[in-house]
């Protein structure tokens, strides 16, 4: 009775122990080797995937950002909100109404007409301005859609990366969860060993 449970912890635990490595390699070839590894019996070349496809990868990348997550109109409005818009025409009164005064001071006919100038400026600026800049942000948006290509940025940015960078950044950024792999891995392992362990009582 001993030697069959001794069997069965014995089974679980080498299970346990070749599902924890086969993920653990199965993770490093996603990175590694970094450079090309020539199989001579095979007659192929061996690489990690992500330096193998770093790429297509990169454009993928690019490619997704910009299509599903931001574009560059989304950057270009957020930078110009309405409060921003707000604040600049009041800025814009202020500025205008000091040219207005510093120009209509200098003749003493036009300086009566002043106050009433002024008020007419700002009336427009609260009526039209708010419309007007908007506008021009749209046709802003519009040209730099067509010049800044942010999926090219990107593409360009992740291919600059040496590759040890970008395999520490992903392992940064997934780090918990390839742990949890890892354990998944030992855990299949301990369950396929002890159905072993219980095929050969069986049998």
């Amino acid at each position: 009775m001993i030697d069959t449970i001794l069997k069965i912890v014995v089974l679980a635990l080498i299970g346990s122990l070749i599902g924890w490595i086969t993920n653990i390699l199965a993770l490093k070839l996603i990175f590694r080797p970094l450079k090309a590894i020539r199989i001579p019996l095979l007659g192929i070349n061996f690489q990690g995937v992500i330096p193998k496809r770093k790429e297509e990868i990169a454009l993928s990348i690019g490619q997704t950002v910009e299509k599903e997550l931001i574009k560059a109109e989304d950057i270009l409005g957020t930078l110009i909100s309405d409060e921003k818009i707000d604040q600049s025409l009041s800025t814009l009164k202020i500025r205008i109404r000091e040219i207005i005064d510093d120009r209509m001071s200098k003749y003493l006919i036009l300086s009566n007409f002043k106050s009433s100038v002024i008020k007419y400026v700002d009336k427009i600026i609260d009526s039209e301005g708010k419309e007007y800049i908007k506008d021009i942000v749209d046709n802003i948006s519009s040209q730099t859609a067509e010049e800044v290509q942010i999926s090219k940025i990107i593409e360009e940015r992740i291919n600059s990366f040496e590759l040890e960078k970008i395999e520490e950044i992903i392992l940064k950024i997934t780090k918990k969860e390839l742990r949890y792999i890892e354990i998944i891995g030992a855990l299949l392992g301990l369950f396929i060993g002890l159905i072993q362990g219980l095929i050969v009582i069986i049998i």
